[in-house]
């Protein structure tokens, strides 16, 4: 039997209703009820670490009478999570949590702002999980401030926080989000109240409806190219538990005719992903593209943005990409670089995703300070941040920050920019890696990209160009070519922005 289940174990502990009732909630009566005698013990082991098992979750929970810790494995069963339990450094008593006792240990502590009961041990390994499931009961209509201490005592930042509760007929109410400003930098899903005798089915479809990504399949930064083909590019699992295929066409350039029929070519060459934006004026060409290729929408991926001259009333900037799109909902919605009001225009793409118009949404043209700034400021962490990136400014201190938040990093400018690509596509040591595998210096440069995890959305309106740039899964680049492309590094930004 594991410790961490030895530890929940509290020999000789009564209950009665002035304590925590059987569904973690206290009930209130009409007149007092003596406290048993004894106490509770307090839990006799200390709280383990706790213990890999393959995944990237772990159930986080407090309980009083393993009512929440009940919800907890079954959890754990739905998801292989691990689990580790919070344990208050005092423990608290049956007269701790008289209901009727307006002086009681609970009593106090929910009624005061400050309040936070020390819990026995710290849960150190909390970097190894992206998901991090957080049971309590509820107490009063809110959370027990047990869990204010641990969420004030970890460092919780790029993590997806799913709150749970149990209590006999109470909802969640406020006591989810009365929690988010505790974690900032974390990303919050929708709480959920359970009933202690929930059933595993319920659970379960629950877990699958949010699309969690708690598998250890997050790979910012780390494709799987063996699964590409020449048309068929492999796709990553983006934070909101969406695939996007990691090789798009960029729309910047196209209108009219012209963008609708590139848009039918690269999916007719086997490309699955778009990329537009309100000031490209073309998002209707884009939508046009979409719905007329025979291709099921479902299986195809199309990016748009907000600019920031619609960060002021991003409502109807939202529903004006949804009418022009046409193509019933946005895989993903970008801010298109920093402005007033972005974190305005974010919390609209928030709502937007929670009404399911919007699957994932992710920001442009943010770099270290910018995105440490944001992240506390939202609730949703960005799936994607899109920025320059190409081999004469490789954004590598940014890349590598942005993975390790979890974020997807995508390159717009791939082959240089405007004005630029000349001489990038004429540079001797790219030209002398692309003759060696018999590949167009931009087939090496997209290859560069995806082989340092980054994503990539070359534009054109050529059928031939569009097939080539896709036609990049039938070689790979060796790591000394890799640290030779990686020396052109000049930090030669093209764009303002």
């Amino acid at each position: 039997m594991k410790m961490w289940l030895l530890s929940i174990l509290l020999p000789g502990l009564l209950l009665t209703a002035n304590a925590c009732s059987p569904t973690d909630e206290p009930v209130k009566t009409e007149e007092p009820t003596p406290v048993p005698n004894p106490d509770p013990e307090p839990n006799p082991d200390p709280n383990p670490d706790p213990q890999p098992t393959g995944g990237r979750a772990l159930v986080v929970y407090f309980s009083c009478t393993n009512t929440t810790k009940g919800i907890a494995d079954r959890i754990v069963e739905a998801t292989d999570a691990a689990t580790w339990r919070i344990v208050p450094e005092v423990a608290y008593t049956s007269e701790d949590l008289n209901y009727n006792n307006s002086s009681s240990r609970a009593n106090r502590e929910q009624n005061d702002p400050s309040a936070r009961p020390a819990i026995k041990d710290k849960c150190e390994n909390l970097a190894d999980y992206d998901v991090i499931f957080l049971g309590y009961p509820i107490w009063w209509g809110k959370a027990p401030k047990v869990i204010f201490t641990f969420l004030e005592s970890h460092d919780l930042m790029g993590k997806t926080i799913v709150p749970f509760c149990t209590s006999h007929s109470s909802g969640i109410g406020l006591s989810d989000t009365d929690l988010h400003r505790l974690a900032t930098g974390a990303e919050w899903k929708q709480g959920r109240r359970f009933s202690g005798n929930e059933s595993e089915e319920t659970i379960t479809n629950w877990i699958e409806s949010m699309n969690l990504n708690f598998n250890n399949d997050t790979n910012a930064g780390v494709f799987d190219l063996s699964k590409g083909t020449n048309g068929n590019a492999p796709t990553v699992k983006l934070s909101s538990g969406y695939d996007m295929p990691i090789l798009g066409l960029g729309t910047y350039s196209l209108h009219g005719a012209t963008c609708v029929n590139s848009v039918k070519a690269a999916l007719a060459s086997g490309f699955r992903k778009f990329d537009t934006a309100s000031i490209y004026g073309n998002e209707e060409e884009v939508g046009q593209g979409v719905r007329e290729s025979g291709v099921p929408r479902e299986e195809i991926f199309v990016a748009t943005k907000l600019y920031p001259n619609q960060y002021s009333n991003p409502e109807t900037a939202i529903e004006e990409c949804l009418r022009k799109l046409d193509i019933g909902y946005i895989d993903l919605m970008l801010l298109h670089h920093p402005g007033t009001n972005d974190v305005k225009a974010y919390k609209a793409m928030e709502k937007y995703v929670a009404a399911g118009k919007i699957r994932s949404i992710g920001v442009s043209c943010y770099y270290v300070k910018e995105i440490n700034e944001f992240l506390p400021k939202v609730n949703i962490k960005p799936v994607l941040v899109q920025n320059e990136v190409h081999p004469y400014y490789q954004d590598t201190e940014v890349v590598k920050h942005l993975h390790d938040l979890g974020i997807i990093v995508e390159a717009w400018y791939p082959l240089g920019g405007r004005g630029h690509q000349k001489e990038l596509l004429s540079d001797p040591v790219l030209s002398e890696i692309a003759a060696k595998h018999n590949k167009s210096v931009v087939q090496v440069i997209l290859r560069w990209d995806l082989q340092r995890g980054v994503v990539a959305i070359p534009g054109s309106s050529n059928p031939d160009h569009i097939r080539e740039n896709i036609s990049i899964f039938d070689f790979s680049l060796t790591d000394d070519e890799m640290a030779r492309i990686a020396a052109l590094n000049r930090n030669e930004k093209h764009d303002w922005y």
